[in-house]
């Protein structure tokens, strides 16, 4: 009753305005008789908005023996698994993994057992690849230290040798702000003298400084919206805010690939959860129609919201948003917006507004924006931006402004700085200079990658370039390869990607010269020769014009 009561005071508050903050049942049953009672091929044809400048090629599907290879594959690990674990069983082999004491034998484990079989069976092989300490500075090259193991991988020991140099293509350091640069950080030293490193209390203690309200009120400007909030961790962000916004009797359209934190924000929200197939605007609108439609289950009443929620790239997939058509959508059947700029904001668009600006859209037509400054920025944390309204709401209900400590002073200066410099308000063209940078270094390397036939995620305008490794033995295979050739790699399997779709994922930025990139490709096209990675079946062209068109046969 009183989260009811509260959220009702909530829609009293901001009632007029186009927030997620007002309860929308009454112009739910208007849209259901005007929806339920349509020509579906009319109004089919009017949602669908077509984004021809950036129009998305389907993903690459690999060859069919490539598929039964990689189940072959994991199915011949999973049989050696449960054999080893036999030889642990009877003492023939020694088990290294943490065990349930003898007094606790009869509690609940903490785990799923196929959890612990995968980390101890599979894992645990090619642990190895990842967790890799990194000991300096993480720009266009960094260096590693060097360790080994003497047990398969269950303890490392550090050989007291560094890997300097090595190039980075793992980090999200998209505009090159994580740097060094004394000349670029010298606000940041002195906002730390003036402020120190922490707060040590809540915004809406005595944690509210003057750095914080710029930042806040220069994220509002950047983005085009009226008001914005500024939070200390980007996963919170989300897992915080999104059960401030929804609740029960609400109803989310979750992508299938949104992002963990996303999910998390979902599920505690306590609404309604249903997730249609990724980028599929079809799948979207049928839910909607129906969701509409039908009501609430059993009751049949209208849902007090409806939220779609997405994210302008995707991390795993590097697949762009197609925003037009669900903006579209979120006006038709009367649904709210919540986008997760997290990897797009900075990174894409004409001068680095994220995937408004890349589309050329109103952000206005966006609810809720979203966004973490952990990747272009070079710093750490979250913002929600949008109408006065929202932000005022948030302020007082979300858990991540009321308990969580305030932003540390030089983490915002850091923001600022880097914002200030992408916007010129520096004085300086370096930001715009690195929008550009990054832009032409990501269509470069995809188009590279394409031409050399290896399966790449994703759009050409993302600086999240996925190529599909498939198979468990050559993922493991070519991480250790690309570090021998001093290059960092991000490799993911499952169960962050679907079984059979293991990637190496690399992320573009603009402090990569095209040297670097040149010399990271070579070191894929070979690498895509020895370990046969090259899985493509379409034909690409270096020559302007026919790089866009995958089905064009090049001359012989």
């Amino acid at each position: 009753m009183a989260r009811a009561a509260a959220v009702a005071a909530a829609a009293a508050a901001a009632a007029n305005s186009h927030t997620l903050l007002k309860c929308n049942g009454a112009r739910s049953e208007d849209v259901k008789k005007s929806v339920c009672h349509c020509n579906g091929e009319k109004n089919g044809a009017r949602t669908v908005v077509a984004s021809r400048q950036h129009r998305q090629e389907p993903f690459e599907q690999a060859p069919m023996y490539v598929a039964v290879m990689t189940y072959l594959g994991f199915g011949i690990v999973t049989l050696f698994g449960y054999f080893r674990d036999f030889l642990r069983a009877v003492g023939l082999e020694k088990c290294n993994s943490a065990l349930e004491r003898e007094e606790q034998r009869d509690f609940v484990p903490l785990y799923q057992d196929f959890e612990n079989f995968y980390n101890r069976n599979l894992y645990m092989r090619v642990r190895d690849n990842w967790n890799r300490p990194v000991c300096s500075l993480p720009g266009p090259v960094f260096d590693l230290m060097e360790r080994v193991s003497d047990d398969y991988n269950w303890t490392f020991r550090f050989t007291g040798r560094t890997i300097h140099n090595a190039i980075n293509m793992g980090s999200y350091n998209y505009l090159g702000f994580a740097e060094n640069n004394e000349d670029f950080l010298k606000t940041v030293a002195e906002n730390m003298r003036q402020y120190g490193v922490g707060v040590c209390s809540t915004r809406k203690e005595i944690g509210n400084l003057s750095i914080h309200e710029d930042l806040e009120k220069l994220v509002a400007t950047f983005l085009g919206v009226e008001s914005s909030m500024t939070f200390g961790m980007g996963f919170a962000t989300n897992s915080m805010n999104i059960p401030a916004l929804v609740g029960k009797g609400c109803l989310i359209m979750s992508d299938e690939l949104n992002h963990t934190s996303l999910i998390l924000g979902a599920r505690l929200s306590g609404a309604t959860i249903r997730v249609y197939k990724h980028n599929n605007m079809h799948s979207l609108e049928k839910m909607l129609r129906e969701a509409v439609c039908s009501g609430q289950p059993r009751t049949h009443r209208p849902w007090k919201k409806i939220l779609i929620m997405v994210e302008g790239i995707y991390s795993m997939e590097g697949s762009v948003v197609r925003l037009p058509e669900i903006i579209a959508l979120k006006k038709k059947y009367k649904a709210y917006l919540y986008l997760d700029e997290a990897h797009s904001i900075g990174a894409v668009g004409a001068t680095g507004r994220g995937v408004t600006e890349l589309f050329g859209l109103n952000p206005v037509d966006v609810d809720v924006m979203m966004g973490t400054f952990t990747k272009s920025f070079g710093a750490a944390g979250g913002y929600i931006a949008g109408k006065k309204e929202l932000v005022d709401y948030l302020r007082s209900h979300s858990h991540s402004a009321v308990y969580a400590a305030a932003m540390s002073p030089p983490v915002a200066e850091q923001i600022l700085r880097a914002m200030k410099c992408i916007m010129g308000k520096d004085g300086t063209t370096e930001g715009i200079k690195r929008v550009r940078q990054l832009a032409e270094n990501t269509r470069y390397f995809r188009a590279r990658l394409k031409e050399m036939g290896f399966i790449i995620y994703g759009d050409d305008d993302s600086p999240v370039v996925p190529i599909l490794l498939y198979m468990p033995g050559k993922v493991v295979a070519f991480a250790r390869e690309m570090l021998e050739r001093k290059i960092g790699v991000v490799v993911v399997g499952f169960p962050a990607t679907p079984l059979s779709e293991a990637r190496a994922r690399f992320c573009m930025s603009a402090s990569h010269t095209r040297p670097m990139l040149d010399q990271v490709l070579h070191h894929l096209n070979e690498l895509g020769d020895s370990l046969v990675l090259k899985f493509s079946r379409r034909k690409y062209s270096s020559r302007p014009g026919l790089s866009d068109r995958p089905d064009f046969e090049l001359d012989s």
